[in-house]
């Protein structure tokens, strides 16, 4: 249907359909067709709204981090809000019920405990020291703001402390430890010897009948990889650059020298007060008017702010928080700010984050740049500007053109543009444009490939975008047995040599069975062979996968022995012959080997509790999601 629409949908009538559904969004709302529910809250737990703006952060969080660790090569089917926001508000579910039982227990954390955190996070330091601006700027560019930053941080410390807590009421006795250090202390007494795969490999020999047979009767395992051949065509903001005349360049250097990036800028420190727990805002009043007669009397600033400010980050700087254009702090701040000279310090300043003290410690004007040193950067951004204009028009200009054309040269023709052609493009392609996932994606979709139809003009990124047709398409198909021979030898003589190295190993176990010992069985038939005494479960001298194995074995009855061989990742047998068991001693072990053990069994312990307090608080909790 969907296709009959796109090849039907042109003309008057179209227009008609088209015009009265956007009458309908207008008057009705396009919130009624993509929200569920005229209300922001999307979820209710015990009675606390979740709101839509706290999933939608997670979301945005979430795609930031996708999009930072794949990059162009990320499949965009993965960012789907919907998915996202599903599996958003469980996790927002989940926190809220462990903020509640903490908040339940008693359990908090100090805006001076945050501070020390942030103040310590080497993401914010310049040359060792918290820096304010860098602070500010990574966290605006993650899509924070300082105060949500807190506030996570605050709720982070929270749930560790309930965590920690929920581990700390947990223990293990001392017979529980004893138990498991029999277990994870055991000790076992190992000899085995080394069939080299590699030996057996060159007594191989394959027949060409072989060679006739394997192919015949696994000839879908030779398919050579479906690949299309496609016409495209790509829109690049860069493509789209043009001079700058110099008329055009003055007139815009004589806008932007009087503008923001150059007007004055002023220095400040302060001391920041907030309410404690248990504390008053009257409490909080009194210390702040007690800080401000300390400075009134002489006591230096920067030492005060060291020792009174509640804003660890910028107190451990001597309360400096770097420049400001009149924007970087809130309203109250930036006002007597503005009323300030160099060295004065400021009366009581309220705002939501708590009680300030100011101090201007330096102002300095904007200097203006002449035009030469301007030309490059404003040259460079009038051409991105002009070129980002452009490029929208083109592609909307595109959209319209490729939707019904029956190939890409006339779209090309009339923008202007070459149409480029791409030969051999994979689904899993590798390199250069097309390995990008999303085109990949649309190069093989139903309607692209089977409907032979152009695909959706494709947004790479911003400034980047491709339309894409198949010319040709070339279907996987079973390679000629010429072209696939050497891997047809190299895959029966692989097989032939495992199961010649797999029989003798079988023919060792009988030897060894009928009282041969490893090392004259080894010395005898030419195989290296190695004892073990006492390995542990950490082992490195031993074979991972003698290792492995030898642990699952049951313990030998005395006097005899247990064996067994296992095949090495490159194909070698092992075999092994298990002799003695020694179970582990807590009395035995070192204090570093005990204190190991107690983190290995509380972290267990104390990680079932934490899943099952979470299950409990769900199975208690009245949840609503709307």
């Amino acid at each position: 249907m969907l296709q009959d629409i796109r090849q039907n949908i042109q003309g008057t009538a179209a227009r008609i359909v088209i015009g009265l559904i956007v009458i309908s969004f207008a008057f009705f709302g396009i919130e009624s067709i993509l929200l569920s529910g005229g209300g922001s809250g999307m979820a209710e737990v015990n009675g606390e709204q979740i709101q839509a703006g706290e999933v939608q952060q997670m979301v945005n969080t979430e795609k930031r981090r996708l999009i930072s660790m794949m990059g162009d090569n990320i499949d965009y089917s993965l960012l789907d809000d919907q998915r996202m926001g599903a599996q958003a508000l469980q996790t927002i579910i989940n926190r809220k019920l462990q903020m509640q039982a903490a908040a339940d227990l008693g359990i908090t954390a100090s805006e001076r405990d945050v501070g020390i955190l942030i103040g310590g996070m080497e993401q914010f330091q310049l040359d060792g020291e918290f820096s304010p601006d860098l602070y500010r700027s990574l966290l605006s560019n993650a899509g924070f703001s300082p105060a949500s930053f807190k506030q996570g941080l605050k709720e982070d410390m929270v749930l560790n402390q309930l965590r920690s807590g929920l581990v700390a009421s947990d223990f293990a006795t001392a017979k529980e430890l004893t138990l498991n250090a029999r277990v994870s202390g055991e000790l076992r007494d190992i000899r085995y010897l080394t069939i080299p795969l590699e030996s057996l490999t060159a007594e191989v020999a394959v027949s060409e009948e072989e060679v006739d047979q394997y192919y015949a009767e696994r000839s879908a395992d030779f398919l050579s990889e479906e690949t299309v051949d496609l016409d495209y065509i790509e829109l690049n903001v860069d493509d789209f650059r043009e001079p700058v005349e110099e008329s055009a360049l003055q007139e815009q250097y004589e806008l932007e020298k009087d503008g923001y990036g150059y007007a004055t800028e002023n220095r400040v420190s302060h001391i920041l007060l907030i309410p404690q727990t248990d504390e008053s805002e009257e409490d909080v009043q009194a210390r702040a008017s007690a800080a401000l007669a300390e400075l009134a009397a002489g006591n230096d600033f920067a030492e005060l702010a060291r020792k009174s400010s509640d804003d660890i980050g910028s107190a451990s700087v001597g309360g400096d928080l770097g420049f400001s254009s009149g924007d970087a702090f809130p309203e109250e701040m930036e006002t007597a700010i503005a009323g300030l000279e160099v060295g004065d310090v400021s009366q009581l300043i309220n705002t939501e984050a708590g009680v300030h003290i100011v101090k201007l410690t330096e102002r300095r004007d904007g200097e203006i740049p002449s035009l030469d040193e301007m030309r490059l950067e404003l040259t460079n951004r009038m051409q991105l500007d002009a070129a980002k204009v452009e490029l929208l028009l083109a592609t909307e200009n595109l959209r319209d053109l490729v939707f019904n054309a029956e190939n890409l040269d006339e779209p090309g023709k009339k923008l202007g543009v070459v149409v480029q052609k791409a030969a051999g493009v994979s689904r899993a392609q590798q390199e250069g444009l097309f390995a990008n996932a999303s085109l990949a994606t649309a190069a093989f979709s139903e309607d692209v490939l089977d409907g032979g139809h152009n695909s959706d003009v494709i947004e790479l990124n911003s400034d980047h975008f491709v339309v894409l047709r198949v010319h040709k398409h070339s279907p996987a198909e079973v390679m000629p047995i010429d072209q696939v021979r050497e891997e047809i030898v190299a895959r029966i003589t692989q097989s032939a040599a495992l199961a010649a190295v797999t029989a003798e190993a079988d023919s060792a176990l009988q030897t060894l069975h009928s009282g041969t010992g490893v090392e004259t069985f080894a010395l005898k038939r030419g195989y290296e062979w190695q004892v073990e005494l006492a390995a542990g479960r950490g082992n490195s001298a031993v074979p991972a996968s003698i290792l492995q194995r030898v642990f699952q074995l049951p313990v030998p009855d005395k006097g005899k022995s247990e064996f067994e061989f296992v095949l090495a990742p490159n194909g070698d047998a092992l075999v092994f012959e298990l002799t003695r068991v020694t179970a582990g001693d807590y009395s035995l072990m070192s204090a570093r080997q005990k204190q190991e053990l107690l983190q290995q069994v509380s972290g267990e312990f104390g990680g079932l509790l934490n899943v099952e307090h979470q299950k409990a608080l769900r199975d208690t909790a009245e949840i609503t999601v709307m």
